[in-house]
């Protein structure tokens, strides 16, 4: 059985202001914002670029680049943040003066992840004098050296784990390299980019680069981007974060937004001026990782560097089409993945693998993520899914998602340590990796992988723990208190949204489209009739006596056709009487 407990949050001494709401005051210090500096977002609280170990040199090259007009070429990742980082690096120096640059976004199935020795194949006819890495690079060893004998020069920006050693490029800016200084290291690809060019454009100005026909420009108009890109990308949204985040979020709000995340914003159907950071996760980040998902990323780099509203839209349409298609594919994979499940733990999730290895050759390569990130969340453990390479039937590539306790590039690392001709090549960081091994290897994989997850996790760790704010009084339940909790801050990845607990009396249910209970509900001692809906949930297996039930839920400011209602999202729900 699948076992899931609620744990509510301890409380945590705190300097946050009297006159801030008493539940507010409990959310935000068990979060690890203790005083009312932190919850100051202006731009002149961000961390200051400097401080990147390699900025410096990387700044160096990038001016010799511009005063010399050479040839620039981006090279991103295939998801949300590479996207928005290379429309953040080539709006920017463009911007600020270089007229020969362009980008290049590797195809997922055809030339795998980051620079290879294929993409500098690609680049050599476009007589790129300069490869920029954004999101990826940082691992690419053949791939430095492939572009550096083509007689390129490389600068390498990205901020995944680096390995014992680092590639030969020109330059190199991640702020988790080995004795990088700089304390927010949790910067996703789109803020590493986004920094080197605030660096670049401090530089150009010291030495009067810029004129009135070639004006400073200003960058704080690519914070939309920024922002969808860290918060798409499920970074950890430190104080630093959040700044970015929520600069960002206030320009698309007033409709500042470039014109392509304004037609994802519409054909999403989100209001612009209620757009939250759980929006970027859930409606805009989706639809633009479809593209490099389902076909190639360059069609989503093309709508974020469209600045025509009209044909931003029909780009955005087309995203819209290849995320449809992308659920399709996912459902189907779903069902497999469950049908293999069923055979593995026979009686129950004790006998599963601690470490959860899943293999179908016919899985979609871009779709193999998410499906390990939903498996993840159903069975509480570290999950790899693999599928075959369709460039190489003898290899195998995998996605990995993990679990609080258990980093998944370390555990990768041990594995290849251990074993040095296991595994072809990984990357990654603490929560997400992605690898590729010979097909012959995966019983062997499988079992290493387990041995080194067993070494991090006890039996207890399996079963799901939801974390809590605790409960709320019937005073608290009502629409202005939700939509204080909604705007209040950008929640995300290690600063989730408020979450509570508490027990209910079911007044009335009913099954939306089939998959989705909708509950009227009253809290325990109070007459208070409250809404609420639990996705993808059904009734099926509560006893038609079923009167209360305790539920671990969000309130939610329930938008429709312009009007607001107060509803509760429900995250865990069981009987109870």
């Amino acid at each position: 059985m699948n076992h899931t407990r609620i744990q509510r949050r301890p409380a945590v001494p705190h300097q946050l202001p009297a006159d801030l709401h008493p539940v507010l005051q409990r959310i935000l210090s068990s979060r690890g914002l203790l005083s009312v500096e932190q919850l100051d977002y202006a731009l002149n609280k961000l961390v200051a670029p400097q401080q990147l170990k390699g900025i410096t040199a990387a700044v160096d090259l990038l001016v010799q680049a511009l005063e010399a007009q050479w040839r620039i070429l981006i090279v991103a990742d295939f998801d949300a943040d590479g996207a928005t980082s290379c429309a953040v690096g080539v709006r920017a120096l463009r911007a600020m003066g270089a007229a020969r640059v362009d980008y290049l976004v590797p195809d997922r199935i055809k030339h795998g992840y980051g620079l290879t020795p294929a993409i500098v194949q690609l680049a050599a006819p476009l007589q790129a004098q300069l490869l920029i890495t954004v999101d990826n690079g940082i691992a690419s060893f053949s791939g430095v050296q492939a572009a550096k004998t083509a007689g390129m020069r490389v600068l390498v920006t990205d901020h995944h784990l680096p390995g014992r050693e680092l590639p030969a490029a020109d330059a190199i800016v991640n702020p988790n390299q080995i004795g990088d200084s700089f304390p927010s290291k949790h910067l996703a690809g789109v803020g590493v980019i986004f920094y080197l060019m605030m660096a670049l454009r401090a530089r150009l100005r010291e030495r009067g680069w810029f004129h009135p026909q070639r004006p400073q420009p200003n960058l704080a108009n690519l914070l939309d981007l920024v922002a969808l890109g860290t918060v798409a990308d499920v970074v950890p949204l430190d104080y630093n974060n959040r700044i970015l985040v929520a600069q960002g979020l206030a320009r698309m709000r007033s409709q500042a937004a470039c014109a392509g995340i304004q037609a994802l914003i519409k054909v999403a159907g989100r209001d612009p001026e209620q757009l939250v950071s759980s929006d970027l996760a859930f409606y805009l980040g989706p639809r633009l990782n479809a593209a490099g998902r389902m076909e190639n990323m360059s069609y989503g780099i093309e709508c974020l560097l469209n600045d025509d509203l009209q044909s931003a839209q029909v780009q955005a349409e087309e995203l819209d089409a290849l995320n449809q298609e992308r659920r399709f594919v996912e459902d189907d994979m779903k069902a497999e993945a469950k049908a293999i499940l069923q055979r593995l733990q026979i009686d129950s999730q004790d006998q599963l693998p601690f470490g959860l290895c899943l293999y179908e050759e016919n899985w979609h390569q871009g779709v193999i993520g998410i499906l390990a990130s939903r498996v993840k969340d159903q069975w509480h453990r570290p999950v790899i899914v693999f599928t075959l390479n369709t460039e190489n039937p003898q290899e195998i590539k995998g996605s990995a998602r993990s679990v609080a306790g258990v980093h998944i590039r370390d555990v990768l690392d041990a594995i290849a340590t251990a074993h040095p001709d296991m595994v072809t090549k990984f990357g990654g960081h603490a929560m997400a990796a992605g690898l590729s091994l010979p097909k012959a290897h995966l019983p062997a994989f499988q079992q290493a992988f387990d041995a080194q997850v067993r070494r991090h996790l006890s039996a207890d760790d399996l079963q799901g723990v939801i974390h809590s704010d605790g409960e709320l009084t019937a005073a608290e339940f009502n629409l202005e208190f939700a939509e204080l909790l909604r705007n209040f801050a950008p929640w995300g990845q290690h600063f989730p949204e408020p979450l509570f607990d508490g027990r209910f009396v079911l007044v009335e249910k009913r099954l939306l489209k089939d998959r989705h209970l909708k509950l009227l509900l009253k809290p325990i001692d109070s007459e208070l009739l409250v809404e609420a809906i639990a996705f993808n949930t059904q009734d099926t297996d509560w006893s038609p006596h079923a009167r209360q039930l305790q539920l671990a839920y969000r309130l939610e400011v329930n938008l429709f056709r312009s009007s607001k209602t107060l509803q509760l999202r429900i995250e865990h729900l069981a009987v109870v009487g």
